[in-house]
């Protein structure tokens, strides 16, 4: 089927987790809330089956939070599944501040959907730091001073 790319900015309260758990209730309405298939998340996860060979190329195959920005290994099965946060170099990098927006967010995503359109790329976008199948990464987002949103991208699919 091919891989991927997916992103999404959401709600956060200060704990990753508990983000990403929303996100997967939000989006599991979207795909599947008139679909007879899976009544419930946790019917989706059982059909490992599906999960395993196609998955749905979205954040619902990501399974948990990771508190390191250390790169995951193909070589390692607990690395797959698994949300981790943008290196805070690399979150300067792209941003050019350690607190980036939700607007900076997305329009780091638009230039690099719109790179990949192009037959040449001089340097790394934002969605390149994301260099393994079946994983993502976020990025705190803030309003002001406060966190108030996650971003958060990645790829399923081979």
């Amino acid at each position: 089927m091919g891989a991927s790319g997916w992103d999404y900015v959401t709600s956060f309260d200060g704990s990753v987790e508990r983000a990403l758990e929303n996100l997967h209730a939000q989006v599991f309405q979207e795909e599947y809330g008139n679909d007879d298939t899976y009544e419930t998340l946790e019917d989706l996860y059982a059909d490992e089956e599906f999960m395993e060979e196609e998955g749905t190329h979205s954040i619902l195959d990501i399974e948990r939070v990771v508190h390191t920005a250390k790169p995951p290994s193909k070589r390692r099965a607990k690395d797959y599944g698994t949300l981790r946060p943008l290196a805070p170099d690399r979150t300067v990098h792209h941003f050019g501040t350690d607190r980036p927006t939700p607007e900076q967010f997305q329009a780091r995503l638009a230039e690099a959907y719109e790179a990949m359109g192009g037959h040449t790329r001089s340097e790394e976008t934002l969605i390149d730091e994301c260099r393994m199948r079946w994983t993502g990464l976020y990025v705190v987002l803030y309003t002001g001073d406060e966190p108030t949103h996650l971003g958060i991208f990645g790829y399923s699919g081979d």
